[in-house]
């Protein structure tokens, strides 16, 4: 997985999981401050802004303490998560008033989501199948279509045998003719994934990421241009329901990949209700309006989805080269 989301996403977590200043292992009153020296007054630097502690511990003791944070988090974890789930609108229109104090930070918290969403996904289970089946007559294999295979499954042969239907594989631009260049591109990267598959999937993984960011700017997008006459709203008012709205479809996706009781089903009927909630508790909007610009950020969702996985479909295809 890409490096950038870890750091992030684990930065934001110790954000959220360190203790409150001033414990056993603040560093007394005049102690230089490691970063810049400047002689500490209490918990902070107030020149830097560092915390002024001593970090020096046992690996044991900081996951004792961490775990230790985590579990108190001075309540807004608690606050928070059953807010997002079941008062979002409210959740949203409290930050955007200003209480902000109460409930992790949205990005922290979309950043940690879209984290975990990739360490379940990540989970071992079957790997994507490829809709081709064969079967033999004597010396000849024969490619069907009526039954699914695990590519990295198929014999020598049956690779073969997909590789010769893939070189029918003509790409047009533009143009009632065949793009040679690109159609060379596309069968040279579709040979390689044929043959290293495992590689393309981790590619996939590790794009993925990066990707999935993108869909915070899409929804902050759409919703600007489904409130575009609303003058009281602004860009950011967008983004924070933006990132209370994807954090809660991560939860629900990592749920459904879990699938605990089979509360998976469940939760996919109840995203829309949990949208159109969320859209009348911020933007206060009549029930006619928001289920039109419900259908809106639906249409717009699918079609710019079908972009970022063509995306990124196009990059690991090209990281296959």
């Amino acid at each position: 997985m890409s490096q950038e989301l870890d750091t992030a996403a684990a930065g934001s977590l110790g954000g959220f999981l360190r203790r409150k200043p001033g414990g056993e292992h603040a560093l007394p009153p005049g102690t230089p401050c490691a970063n810049c020296a400047t002689p500490l007054q209490g918990p902070w630097c107030h020149a830097c802004g560092q915390l002024g502690e001593d970090f020096h511990r046992s690996t044991t003791k900081l996951l004792m303490e961490s775990i230790e944070g985590l579990f108190h988090f001075d309540g807004r974890l608690w606050r928070t998560l059953p807010d997002l789930a079941l008062k979002p609108g409210q959740l949203t229109r409290s930050y955007l008033d200003g209480h902000r104090a109460p409930q992790i930070p949205p990005l922290r918290l979309f950043l940690v989501v879209l984290l975990l969403v990739f360490l379940v996904g990540g989970l071992p289970r079957d790997k994507a199948p490829v809709a081709a089946s064969f079967t033999r007559s004597g010396n000849t294999t024969t490619l069907n279509h009526t039954e699914t295979r695990q590519l990295a499954d198929l014999t020598p042969a049956e690779r073969a045998e997909l590789k010769k239907q893939t070189a029918r594989v003509q790409v047009k631009l533009g143009s009632d003719r065949a793009d040679a260049g690109a159609s060379d591109w596309l069968k040279q990267r579709l040979d390689k994934v044929i043959d290293d598959p495992e590689r393309f999937y981790l590619v996939l993984e590790s794009w993925g990421e990066r990707f999935a960011f993108m869909m915070l700017p899409l929804s902050t997008l759409l919703l600007a241009a489904a409130f575009a006459w609303r003058r009281e709203f602004f860009l950011f008012d967008h983004v924070i329901f933006s990132l209370h709205s994807l954090s809660f479809l991560g939860l629900a996706i990592c749920i459904v990949l879990l699938n605990p009781l089979g509360l998976g089903g469940i939760l996919l009927l109840a995203l829309p209700v949990h949208l159109f909630v969320h859209l009348r508790g911020v933007y206060r909007t009549g029930v006619v309006m928001t289920l039109l610009r419900m259908g809106w950020l639906f249409v717009g969702t699918v079609i710019g989805v079908a972009f970022i996985m063509a995306g990124l479909l196009a990059v690991g295809l090209n990281a296959m080269g």
